[in-house]
């Protein structure tokens, strides 16, 4: 627990998994594959890793041109790669684009999350396929993010960073008053409390039950009758019915 932080600083599918980071066994068939996954960052890709922005969440229509158009005010721009599908050349919603200087891509890192381009808010964040150890992407059950209806959320990223973890022990020992003399002596005497609490509802709920029975076992005059006097009755009762 000492060295937790909401931003994972090395890529594991089953903490990734995780909302606090600290899951010791995987909860979704998709973390089973990222664990079993055997990846290796595309060599083909080409750049500097350290200086590429990663842009997701785009507008299916937005082009290169467009995204020159906006990142190119945080600096000069070395290379844009809009990824597209190779089969229909459309595009997958996400692209890479590379600065020149280091204080450009942390200036759009920081301003240029959550910009509105063509009707869709975008989402940025440093290149991790490079860059985090152990990486593994989306679609073989790892990355961050992920949506709540595909039962494959990811945390530890930007977008969904680690929570802070609950300390369970302690709040375990404080609720049964295993810490400090007075916190024990605190919950002694709130266990008193509660049983005279208890005892004297009991009363009361007794005392307003015979208080409804009393009409019953008692006469109209509200004193005692006389068992002779009501075994008799019954008698002429059953006269009466024969």
């Amino acid at each position: 627990m000492a060295d937790w932080a909401p931003i994972a600083k090395e890529y594991d599918p089953l903490k990734a998994g995780s909302i606090d980071g600290t899951d010791q066994e995987p909860h979704d068939r998709a973390i089973w594959r990222a664990m079993l996954a055997r990846y290796v960052p595309n060599k083909g890709v080409t750049g500097e890793p350290h200086l590429t922005l990663f842009v997701a969440r785009l507008n299916l229509q937005t082009t290169e041109d467009k995204l020159k158009e906006v990142f190119s005010r945080y600096g000069d721009i070395r290379k844009i790669r809009l990824v597209r599908d190779l089969v229909t050349g459309f595009s997958k919603g996400y692209a890479f684009v590379e600065f020149r200087e280091e204080r450009a891509l942390l200036k759009a890192h920081r301003d240029a999350n959550r910009l509105v381009i063509d009707q869709h808010e975008i989402f940025v964040d440093f290149e991790l396929e490079r860059t985090l150890k152990g990486w593994i992407p989306r679609r073989l059950g790892g990355g961050f993010g992920g949506k709540k209806e595909s039962g494959q959320l990811r945390f530890g990223g930007r977008d969904r960073p680690f929570r802070k973890p609950i300390n369970l022990p302690n709040v375990k020992s404080d609720f049964y008053g295993e810490g400090s003399s007075e916190k024990r002596n605190w919950s002694r005497e709130g266990t008193r409390d509660w049983r005279t609490r208890d005892r004297e509802h009991e009363r009361s709920r007794d005392k307003r039950w015979g208080e409804r029975e009393r009409p019953w076992a008692w006469g109209d005059s509200e004193r005692e009758r006389d068992p002779r006097e009501e075994r008799s009755r019954g008698r002429d009762r059953k006269d009466r019915d024969r």
